[in-house]
Order: structure tokens, then C-alpha cells, then sequence
């Protein structure tokens, strides 16, 4: 089975960091048809997330957010980003120098529309988050610049 590019057979885990323990664990990959994606999602999360669609700059809903908290996958839930990681970068999308985990992000070439760019999916279900750039901060010069349609905030209290 296919999952935006990446094969993965029946019955296979992969390791998933989960931030809430600080724990890596084993986890089923999520599959589901386009119909079962567009129960779950609303028209802009599957155009984005399941098409590999983009939201215009400055109208996604974290594009300036400052909560603290843990951006998950909107998809499977997966934790990906941590908002001390966040940063104002001034393209009008959520951006984050480091993902929670390598485990939790697959980064592929992306030469799609004349760009030579490197995408960003979640590892779990292969949801199409962004892309990543190299001209972003210290410690890791990275942008991970991410659509707020595919990612959920799971504020700190």
C-alpha cells in the first residue's frame, strides 16, 4: 500500500515520538480512502493535507498564534511541532525550527510547480504539511513551514 509515495505493507509499525511522555512508541500507520478522509476533514484540511493544497499566506488560523502547546496532525493526531519551536518568519504561515521528532516527519523531494523544494508529511498517515527551508534561526537554520489546515493545536494548561 501507497501512501503519498511512501510503501507500506499491511500489518507494519513504525515509531512514533509521542510528546505528551516523552516516549517513543510503536504504532499501525493510518490509512484511509479519500471518502473516509473527507468524512473526517473539512473541504480546505483534505485539499491541503490529502491533495497537497496550500492555504494563502496570513489566513491560516496559527499563522500568528502564541499559545503554548503541541501542533498534532489535524489527520491521526500525531504530535508534531512544539510551540517553543515557533517562529514569526514573516511569510504569513505557521513556522517551527525543529520538528518534536525526526521520527514524526518524512521529508521528501518536492519538484512540483518549477520548485525544487523538500515537503513535509507526517509520518503516521502521510499527510501533506509543508515544506521545509534552510533559512530559518538557530539552532537549526530550518523553516518548517507548515499550513495551519493540516495541523490541530492541543493547547498547555
Amino acid at each position: 500500500m501507497k501512501i503519498h509515495g511512501l510503501e507500506k505493507p499491511w500489518g507494519s509499525r513504525i515509531r512514533i515520538f509521542n510528546a505528551r511522555t516523552s516516549t517513543v512508541e510503536e504504532v499501525t500507520p493510518v490509512t484511509k480512502t479519500d471518502e473516509e478522509w473527507k468524512v473526517q476533514l473539512t473541504p480546505e484540511q483534505f485539499d491541503v493535507a490529502r491533495k497537497k493544497g496550500t492555504e494563502y499566506a496570513f489566513s491560516g488560523k496559527y499563522h500568528a498564534t502564541k499559545e503554548p502547546g503541541i501542533y498534532r496532525c489535524i489527520c491521526c493526531g500525531t504530535d508534531l511541532f512544539d510551540s517553543v519551536t515557533k517562529f514569526d518568519s514573516g511569510t504569513g504561515w505557521p513556522s517551527f525550527f525543529a520538528p518534536v521528532s525526526d521520527l514524526n516527519i518524512r521529508l521528501v523531494p518536492d519538484d512540483s510547480g518549477g520548485m525544487s523544494r523538500t515537503e513535509a508529511l507526517c509520518a503516521r498517515c502521510g499527510a501533506h504539511l509543508g515544506h521545509v527551508f534552510d533559512d530559518g534561526p538557530l539552532p537549526t537554520r530550518k523553516r518548517y513551514c507548515m499550513n495551519s489546515a493540516a495541523l490541530d493545536l492541543r493547547k498547555k494548561s
